[in-house]
């Protein structure tokens, strides 16, 4: 049987193997027996000297589990599966209901539970859906434990393994998770400093920020117009928000706004968009803020993690500015791992992840904007002019669906097509191709100087592909 965790946890079509209430259910028994057995023994070991537990089966402590989701229609099937499973351990559950996937790593740190997992496709249709887990200290689960709980899943191993009576776990409703979230977000924001006559083109993408990001930049004093905040469990990235960010660029425009702000559907991406209403992308925001957290001296050793993705126009321009670029393996959770294995403060992806490290564990859409308005404020810069630091080699991204992912390496006539595509860029240009993580598909990047070159290269590296994986 094919492996549950991808790049990104795991994802597929709600309803359908592996989305199915049955493997969620799995997951929150295996995740809950895995974290449980940690916090009797973490229990045990910290009891002060002296001090003997009364005579019981019943443990020293429960694990706590925080649940969150977006807003898609399986989400509430999948919510209830996991807190079954997670309960029948002898865990509790603490459920929070919709909040962007940062807002889950942030309250699972804050309510010092053991574990948070956050029910989500990200930007994905509606009809997709997904389940992945956050560690006690707000970062994406380790390799070791998520293998340790695929084991349980796959092998039935915890079907006699069943707390009875009163060590059946039980489930909570956390009614102020929104709160505290919105409170963690606006501290991330100098108190120095506010968005009193400043205007926000704001799209959520019908997603899990929709009650979030709202409240975070009126709260700071912007005048903020919204969209993309009516979800109805079917409309979660539906021609809106981060994956079509044309949406927001378009009622920035038109209602002569300072900024446009697009998140995708579980709130950990952003786009945005300049007051003139062209489009900023992940590479831009990451050289503006790079290049104003040199200045400052935040920007730890002076280096910025991305993948290979990112434009070499923002290499060339943060090279300019004594500022190295490394790049990860695509995949926000690549980036975080060399992130924190060498102490860098600033990370993320074209596609509008971002990380700062030094205020969030994973991705987060609203920090990221908050952090270019700051930019913005201190230096009384408008973001056309801002942007203009970061200059871009046109690019061009195609995704090829595949019937199947065989190793690139052993596809001959699709190795021989990508290396002619480079030879004809030479060295003035690249040419990346991969399988998403998260989706049948394969995806072809080309950039160079010249736009209708790369795209007559990109669409025949395509053609190779579809006719040898279609």
């Amino acid at each position: 049987m094919a492996r549950l965790f991808g790049t990104d946890g795991v994802r597929g079509l709600a309803n359908e193997y592996p989305m199915t209430p049955e493997i969620a259910m799995a997951i929150g028994r295996a995740v809950a027996h895995v974290l449980q057995n940690r916090a009797m023994n973490s229990a045990k070991t910290s009891l002060p000297i002296g001090f003997k537990p009364l005579e019981s089966n019943r443990p020293v402590r429960r694990a706590k589990i925080v649940v969150g989701k977006d807003t898609r229609l399986s989400g509430y099937m999948v919510e209830n599966a996991l807190v079954a499973g997670i309960c029948s351990m002898g865990a509790d559950a603490f459920v929070i209901g919709p909040l962007p996937t940062p807002g889950v790593a942030f309250v699972t740190q804050s309510m010092r539970a053991d574990a948070g997992i956050m029910i989500s496709a990200s930007h994905n249709p509606y009809h997709d859906n997904g389940i992945k887990i956050f560690a006690a200290n707000g970062y994406k689960l380790p390799d070791d434990l998520e293998e340790e709980i695929e084991r349980l899943v796959l092998s039935n191993a915890l079907d006699k393994n069943r707390p009875k009576a009163d060590l059946v776990g039980k489930a909570f409703r956390v009614e102020e998770a929104i709160a505290r979230y919105v409170v963690f977000l606006k501290s991330t924001y100098p108190k120095d400093l506010d968005l009193q006559g400043v205007r926000v083109a704001l799209d959520c993408a019908n997603g899990a920020g929709y009650k979030v990001a709202p409240m975070v930049f009126e709260e700071l004093g912007a005048e903020v117009i919204t969209q993309g905040v009516k979800p109805n469990g079917l409309n979660i990235n539906a021609k809106c928000g981060a994956l079509h960010p044309e949406a927001v660029a378009n009622l920035t425009a038109e209602m002569r706004a300072d900024i446009g702000v697009a998140l995708d559907g579980d709130g950990d991406r952003v786009i945005l968009s300049d007051e003139n209403g062209e489009i900023v992308d992940g590479d831009q925001i990451i050289g503006l803020c790079a290049t104003e957290m040199k200045t400052h001296g935040t920007l730890r050793k002076n280096t910025v993690v991305t993948t290979p993705m990112s434009n070499i126009g923002l290499e060339v321009a943060l090279r300019d500015k004594g500022i190295q670029m490394v790049r990860a393996q695509v995949g926000d959770r690549y980036v975080v791992e060399i992130m924190r294995k060498e102490g860098y403060s600033l990370g993320g992806e074209q596609s509008g992840h971002l990380v700062f490290l030094d205020y969030g564990t994973t991705g987060d859409g609203v920090l990221a904007a908050l952090k270019v308005l700051e930019v913005m404020r201190r230096s009384g810069k408008r973001l056309s002019e801002l942007k203009r630091g970061i200059r871009l080699f046109p690019q061009v991204t195609k995704n090829v669906k595949v019937s199947k992912k065989p190793p690139l390496s052993e596809e001959p006539q699709i190795q021989e097509a990508i290396k002619k595509a480079q030879e004809a860029l030479k060295n003035d240009g690249r040419v990346f191709v991969r399988f998403s993580g998260t989706e049948a598909v394969c995806r072809v990047m080309v950039e160079g100087p010249d736009a209708q070159k790369i795209e007559e290269l990109a669409e025949g590296v395509v053609q190779v592909i579809r006719s040898r994986l279609g």
